[in-house]
C-alpha cells in the first residue's frame, strides 16, 4: 500500500515501508561492479571501496538509513555548498562579479576554460569557483575554518564533526592542479588573499568528514525554503535557498549534471569521496555514499541509489 504526500504541490506516491524500499535499492546497488576510488588523493585511495550507505530524511522529521550510514567519510566537493552559503551571506550580490553561475561543460578541475575566461570561474561548484569562494572566506573572516565548522556542526546537530588531518595533508601535498587554478586566478587579479592560505582553507574544507545521516540532516533547509525543519531557524534567505538549488541543478554533478537532471531531476551535489546529496524541495533530502567513482568523479553506486529512490517515489522537480 502507498499513501499520498505532497511535494511542490504534486502528489508523491510513498511506500508505507520506506525502510524495505531503501534496503532493496541498497542491495541492488551493492551488486553493481565497476568504478574506482579517487586514487589521485592518496588518503582517499585507502578507503575500503565496498562500503555503501543510503539515507532518506523527510521534512516531517523522519529519517531512514540502510548500510554504513553512520560511517563518516571525506565529503570533498559537497563542502562547497557550505562555503558558498557563507560567502553569499558575507558579500551578497558582489560575489557574482567574481564567479559565474553557468554550467561549465568541462571537467571540474579544468584549467583551459579558466584561462579562456580570464580567471572568472564558471560556477562555485567546480574547483576554481570553490577556490574563489575560499578566497572570499579567508579575506572576510578572521577565522574562516571556524566559521565553516560552526555552520556545519549547527546544521547536522553534532559537535564532533571535524576535518580529517591525513586527507587535508594528502591534498596539500598532491593538489598541484588546484594550486595552478588558484595562481591563474591570482594572475588575473581574482584572488585577493595569499594563495597558500586560500588553498589551505579549500583543502581543509574538502577534508571534512560526515555520514550520510549527518549530510541528509544538514541540507534539509534547502528542501524547506531556507528554514531548518528541526529547529525552525532560518539558515538562509528563501531567495538564496532557491539560488543554491538552481546551481546544484545545473552544476552540482560535475560535467554529468545535465544527464543527472534529465534522468533524476532534483538538485544534487557529489564529491570524489563517494558521497552524493540530493535535495527534494518541500519533501526532504536523499544522501548516498559509496567510494567507487565513474569517470566523471561521481559515485557509481551512489548514483544508482539516488536515481532509484527518486524514480520510485516520483520525486523529480520537473
Amino acid at each position: 500500500m502507498t499513501h499520498d504526500v505532497m511535494s511542490g504541490g504534486q502528489p508523491i506516491q510513498q511506500p508505507d515501508d520506506t525502510r524495505a524500499l531503501l534496503e532493496t535499492i541498497y542491495q541492488q546497488a551493492r551488486a553493481i561492479e565497476g568504478g574506482e576510488v579517487a586514487s589521485y588523493i592518496p588518503a582517499l585511495a585507502e578507503v575500503a571501496p565496498e562500503q555503501c550507505a543510503l539515507t532518506l530524511a523527510t521534512l516531517d522529521g523522519q529519517s531512514v538509513s540502510v548500510g554504513d550510514a553512520a560511517q563518516r567519510f571525506s565529503i570533498q566537493s559537497i563542502s562547497k555548498i557550505f562555503g558558498l552559503m557563507l560567502a553569499m551571506e558575507r558579500v551578497g550580490e558582489s560575489l557574482w562579479e567574481r564567479v559565474q553561475m553557468e554550467p561549465s561543460g568541462q571537467p571540474f578541475n579544468s584549467i583551459v576554460q579558466l584561462e579562456w575566461e580570464k580567471g572568472i570561474p564558471r560556477n562555485p561548484m567546480i574547483n576554481a569557483g570553490a577556490i574563489l569562494v575560499a578566497d572570499v572566506l579567508v579575506s572576510r573572516y578572521s577565522a574562516s575554518k571556524n566559521a565553516v565548522l560552526s555552520l556545519v556542526r549547527q546544521l547536522c546537530g553534532a559537535d564532533d564533526v571535524f576535518a580529517d588531518g591525513r586527507v587535508h595533508q594528502s591534498e596539500m601535498a598532491h593538489g598541484h592542479r588546484n594550486a595552478a587554478l588558484a595562481h591563474l586566478m591570482k594572475s588575473f587579479g581574482n584572488i585577493e588573499a595569499d594563495v597558500d592560505e586560500v588553498l589551505d582553507h579549500y583543502f581543509w574544507q574538502c577534508a571534512l568528514t560526515m555520514s550520510t545521516q549527518q549530510l541528509a540532516r544538514s541540507f534539509a533547509f534547502l528542501a524547506n525554503r531556507g528554514v531548518c525543519p528541526f529547529s525552525q531557524k532560518r539558515i538562509v534567505a528563501r531567495r538564496d535557498a532557491q539560488r543554491i538549488n538552481a546551481i546544484l541543478s545545473t552544476s552540482g554533478m560535475y560535467d554529468q549534471s545535465g544527464e543527472f537532471a534529465f534522468t533524476v531531476g532534483v538538485p544534487a551535489k557529489s564529491g570524489v569521496g563517494g558521497g552524493i546529496v540530493a535535495v527534494v524541495p518541500d519533501y526532504g533530502v536523499i544522501a548516498a555514499w559509496s567510494p567507487k567513482l565513474n569517470h566523471y568523479g561521481n559515485s557509481q553506486r551512489g548514483l544508482y541509489m539516488i536515481r532509484e529512490v527518486a524514480t520510485r517515489l516520483g520525486l523529480s522537480v520537473y
